[in-house]
């Protein structure tokens, strides 16, 4: 028993009682700093405190911010119609001007007539005056209301993230001292050497600060919107992309009747839509809701539309569609304005849009009804070819042995239902874009005898018909699409939106068409001819066709 006793001592010949005895001073002094940092504990605490009630501060500090931001921005807005009156004013008197100034030739220019000319330009230049001064406190609110809005919220973001990344560093260092005082009184059988035991104590790499946002619910979509509260009205705001407009609409609406009854003058007003692109998506949005009628295109945001104009070659629009969030239910009724305020000038991109929404209309806006990969090449009908992307026909150009030209394609608006449907669009008019010269005959008519058999024969026998009418003119590639001009007549009245101006669709669809495409016709595509802006912007065309294409 002795000699046993001796095995399991100490190497250091220390006594059990010894051990006890330093065992006890550890414990002790363990306590000690237990009691230390317990003190610590309350003194950091009341430092938590004051923390939160200067957090709560700088809380109430950013709302009276916002509600400053709002007074001023309802002053600009009020600063703005008294400029627009006077700019009226001022139309006004330089219509006056020039009346006086005929009467003053055809009489001979009295002293009287001069007198008042020269008290209308008088008035006329105080009035310029008071429009100067009226911009210039405009700007001055502008940069004010910036500079204080930007400085206060960056000196609370910096303040909340300071104080919240020190009291995670140091609730984190308590709770590890605490656990490591209390590491005395673990048995060694609880742990091994190589064993992995869970449940301890981790420290995370950084807070997450980030904020999740509110949506709605199938239970918020089935109350009719005219119910929806504010709150409701916002999220879907947010959900559309038009979450700019969020803390006027927030102001503003009370429910969603209030959107439902507003005009465009009342959202340009009241919300600050100044942008027509977005006037026209939120409209369109609130017209579905009070008909209660879905369609295939409002599923279709407008991330798949910046999407879908690289599946027609038309890359270079994607930024200016986006800022539009130009949405499938837009796509359907698109107008050629619409376009013009796009940026979009040129004739053929006009044509390569048209056509895609007409693919798109056949195929009851399937968001992947455009082919990107190729197939076989052998068994190509038109009714696969009018479903081509861009890039499927620049792989058809490397199967035709043209891969040095495909390259050209991109950014043309070239795919496959611009090939089929437009009619004026030939073998030249493909060359021209894929920067064939002509002097290369052979090149050419190599790509003219692909292309015959890539369209078929009934769309080639179309687009020779129509190449041999009366007034046919050949499709250029550089050709500019112009705005209708007003008369002088209609310049005082620019700002009066007209109800039936969104009538001049890029691509209406006729009431035999449409019922052609509800009814699953065999050839949707067959005898769609004239789909050019340029010749069918007829001034009588609009009235045939209506909102339910």
């Amino acid at each position: 028993y002795k000699l046993f006793v001796n095995l399991r001592s100490p190497v250091n010949n220390e006594s059990y009682q010894e051990r006890l005895v330093r065992l006890e001073g550890d414990k002790e002094s363990l306590v000690l700093q237990v009691s230390v940092l317990t003190d610590q504990v309350e003194a950091q605490g009341e430092k938590i405190r004051d923390l939160e009630s200067s957090l709560e501060e700088h809380h109430h500090k950013l709302n009276s911010t916002e509600e400053m931001l709002q007074q001023e921005l309802l002053s600009r807005n009020s600063l703005e119609t008294q400029k627009l009156d006077l700019m009226d004013e001022v139309s006004y008197l330089k219509l006056k001007l020039v009346s006086m100034d005929e009467e003053q030739n055809h009489n001979n220019s009295s002293k009287d007539q001069q007198n008042k000319a020269e008290g209308l330009l008088q008035e006329l230049r105080f009035l310029k005056s008071k429009v100067d001064v009226l911009e210039g406190e405009k700007s001055q609110y502008e940069r004010k209301l910036k500079a204080t809005k930007v400085k206060k919220i960056q000196n609370i973001r910096k303040k909340s993230c300071y104080n919240f990344c020190f009291l995670s560093q140091f609730c984190f260092t308590v709770l590890y001292l605490i656990r490591r005082t209390q590491s005395g009184t673990l048995q060694r059988e609880d742990l091994e050497p190589g064993e992995f035991k869970r449940g301890g104590l981790r420290a995370t790499a950084s807070p997450r600060l980030a904020r999740t946002g509110e949506t709605l619910t199938s239970a918020d979509l089935k109350t009719p919107f005219s119910k929806w509260t504010p709150e409701q009205v916002c999220c879907w705001l947010e959900e559309s992309g038009l979450d700019q407009y969020v803390i006027l609409a927030r102001h503003w609406a009370n429910s969603g009747q209030t959107l439902l009854s507003a005009s465009p003058q009342d959202l340009e007003k009241e919300m600050g839509i100044k942008n027509p692109l977005h006037r026209k998506k939120l409209q369109l949005a609130l017209k579905s809701f009070s008909t209660k009628m879905t369609e295939k295109s409002s599923e279709l945001d407008h991330i798949w539309v910046t999407r879908w104009l690289d599946d027609i070659g038309l890359p270079q629009y994607k930024g200016q569609f986006h800022e539009g969030r130009v949405d499938g239910r837009m796509i359907q009724y698109l107008t050629v304005n619409d376009l013009l305020f796009l940026k979009v000038t040129s004739q053929l991109h006009h044509l390569s849009v048209k056509c895609a929404i007409h693919v798109l209309h056949v195929n009851k806006f399937n968001p992947n009804c455009l082919k990107r990969r190729p197939g076989d090449e052998n068994k190509t009908s038109p009714s696969e070819v009018v479903q081509w992307s861009n890039h499927r026909v620049m792989e058809w150009l490397r199967s035709v042995d043209l891969a040095e030209y495909a390259p050209n394609l991109r950014g043309s608006g070239v795919h496959g239902g611009l090939i089929i449907l437009e009619p004026r669009f030939n073998s030249d008019t493909l060359a021209m874009l894929l920067n064939i010269p002509p002097q290369k005959t052979l090149l050419r008519r190599h790509l003219a005898t692909n292309f015959n058999m890539l369209v078929g024969s009934q769309a080639q026998q179309e687009k020779r018909e129509f190449m041999e009418s009366l007034g046919y003119a050949p499709l250029s590639t550089t050709a500019k699409v112009r705005p209708k001009k007003l008369g002088f007549s209609n310049f005082g009245h620019l700002r009066k939106k007209r109800c039936d101006e969104s009538t001049d669709y890029i691509c209406p669809l006729e009431a035999a068409q449409v019922q052609a495409v509800l009814n699953g016709a065999h050839r949707p595509y067959s005898g769609f001819r004239g789909l050019s802006p340029i010749l069918d912007r007829d001034p009588d065309r609009g009235e045939q066709v209506g909102p339910n294409s």
